[in-house]
């Protein structure tokens, strides 16, 4: 088969073209805030809240209500929840997001085991873009959108407080207001995320595209822009792969995000490092 078939082929059902536009969406986005996840030392973090989402979406669907309405509740809930656990506590910032993720995880197992919604949860969990309808391709752009949108229109104030969060207090900055807002960001994007690959994987393109793009950016302009090329070519490269393997399209984009990481890290090893960007935290 030609090379231009191998493009081509999938390109010619519908249920496809609507699986890239929803991956590509999707692998923007989530790249984005990837660099801040990053940078911020969130990754466990944004597991908790991709995990964190499943009682929220169980109990919207047992209550026929929007599963987005759910989960971004769920996800904000969750994140109050760390954060006074942690405040309120002697415990340490790791430990109070490992009681948050098993226990709400475990929550949404329970409220799935006692009112058995019609929603498939294995679609949840690990994705299906194969299956993505009009209606959830538009709920993603908008989500994705909104995302986009307000980290763009605050992105000064969230690079301040992701390099100097102390500095940022100092100067006025609403660190509490900036912290909920980022949040909130990373669980609309697991809720767009939900067919794409689902709450288990959907960490990969949160952490993996930033962490790829650490290790060869020399500033943040180019971390972002490396970012988002990995979330992109994650998304593209994987669904190409589902599609010839039959296999799992979340797997393979998750898959394919985790092999750039580890190809980044051999081409450094060859062809040496470059002063990676860090916060003054770190």
């Amino acid at each position: 088969m030609a090379l231009n078939e191998l493009f081509l082929q999938p390109l010619q059902y519908e249920f496809m073209r609507m699986a890239f536009l929803t991956a590509l969406t999707v692998g923007v986005t989530a790249s984005v805030l990837s660099v801040i996840v990053v940078l911020r030392g969130w990754s466990l973090l944004g597991d908790a809240i991709s995990h964190s989402v499943l009682p929220g979406l169980a109990t919207a669907a047992a209550l026929n209500l929007p599963l987005t309405i759910g989960g971004a509740a769920a996800g904000i809930t969750a994140s109050l929840l760390i954060g006074i656990v942690e405040s309120r506590t002697r415990v340490r910032n790791d430990t109070a997001i490992g009681i948050v993720l098993t226990g709400t995880f475990a929550l949404g197992l329970v409220i799935i085991s006692k009112y058995r919604p019609t929603v498939d949860i294995f679609h949840i969990l690990f994705g299906n873009v194969l299956a993505v309808s009009y209606e959830d391709f538009a709920t993603t752009v908008l989500l994705s959108a909104g995302v986009v949108a307000v980290f763009a229109a605050f992105l000064k104030e969230i690079v301040s407080y992701t390099f100097d969060p102390i500095f940022s207090y100092v100067a006025g900055l609403p660190s509490n207001i900036i912290h909920l807002g980022l949040m909130v960001m990373i669980s609309l994007t697991v809720i767009s995320a939900l067919q794409t690959v689902g709450i288990i994987l959907v960490i990969s393109l949160l952490v993996t595209p930033g962490a790829t793009a650490q290790l060869f950016a020399k500033n943040l302009r180019q971390m972002f822009a490396v970012s988002m090329t990995m979330g992109v070519a994650s998304a593209v490269i994987g669904l190409y792969l589902s599609f010839y393997f039959a296999v799992s399209s979340g797997g393979t984009i998750a898959l394919t995000a985790t092999a750039f990481f580890f190809a980044a890290t051999v081409l450094k090893k060859l062809f040496g490092s470059v002063q990676q960007v860090r916060p003054a935290s770190q």
